[in-house]
């Protein structure tokens, strides 16, 4: 019981913001920051390090073209 009171205590010690207030601030911080949040402004294709994979043609093998295994024997 001693730990809740304590708790209590401290909790009524805080100093509190108004919602109206923080809300103000939260929207100033957004509109300064804006510029440089990404999902506004978007990503280059250069530096996105989530843009699709391009495949290398020469390497690239349809699997088409595998075939079953062929025994060979030999004489």
């Amino acid at each position: 019981m001693k730990k809740v009171v304590q708790q209590l205590r401290l909790e009524a010690g805080l100093n509190r913001v108004k919602v109206s207030q923080a809300a103000a601030d939260l929207k100033q911080f957004c509109l300064q920051n804006a510029q440089h949040d990404p999902l506004l402004t978007g990503v280059s294709s250069s530096t996105n390090p989530f843009r699709p994979q391009k495949v290398c043609s020469f390497l690239y093998v349809s699997q088409t073209t595998f075939h079953e295994p062929v025994n060979i024997q030999e004489n």
